[in-house]
């Protein structure tokens, strides 16, 4: 098994990347608010993305769950009570994402939606608790495994809680890119049709 502070370095890795993707949906969502060309090219890549959008979303639920687990169970980080709550609204989503995905049920981000709405802020909250003292006094974690401590910080703002949101945020786009991509490919497709 690898070391912690190789996992630590791979699981940063996913999420930059994961970030990033976040960060570049967030502009062509804006610009697609602003520009008929934009929102042409964002309805073209949510529809080239939505047929896997539910499957990628699981992959990212299931490596955050096996994540967690990972340094929980093998590195022995004890989850706070942060934690704990935000690895009830992640974990589920494994079974969710993964039972949509076999049945291709399209309608599923309704579901997943609660959970990121949920789990995005709430792991927001955790962060700022690491970071501000305010919300520091007011979290009631315990002081054997405080809230306010995280087990490992990279780049000055990577922690535990960060992955958490962004895991939660990057399944909010997916989840978006398979409403809004299923929508546009259903108007695109009888216009395809005819022009065939």
């Amino acid at each position: 098994m690898p070391g912690v502070k190789v996992t630590t370095n791979f699981f940063l890795v996913l999420t930059l990347a994961a970030d990033a993707m976040v960060a570049v949906a967030v502009v062509l969502a804006v610009a697609a608010l602003v520009s008929p060309r934009a929102r042409a090219t964002v309805l073209s890549l949510a529809a080239a993305v939505a047929p896997q959008s539910v499957l990628l979303a699981w992959i990212v639920a299931t490596v955050t769950t096996l994540g967690s687990l990972y340094y929980s169970e093998h590195a022995g980080f004890v989850p706070c009570e942060l934690c704990w709550y935000q690895r009830i609204v992640m974990y589920p989503l494994v079974v969710v994402l993964g039972v949509a995905w076999l049945r291709r049920d399209a309608k599923v981000w309704i579901t997943v939606l609660v959970f990121v709405v949920i789990g995005a802020p709430l792991s927001l909250y955790h962060w700022l608790v690491e970071r501000v003292p305010a919300f520091a006094e007011s979290s009631s974690c315990s002081a054997t495994v405080p809230c306010t401590a995280p087990w490992f910080e990279k780049l000055g703002f990577v922690t535990l809680a960060w992955m958490a949101m962004s895991s939660f945020l990057l399944i909010g786009v997916l989840m978006a890119c398979s409403s809004v991509g299923t929508r546009a490919y259903q108007t695109m497709e009888p216009a395809d049709t005819v022009a065939a």
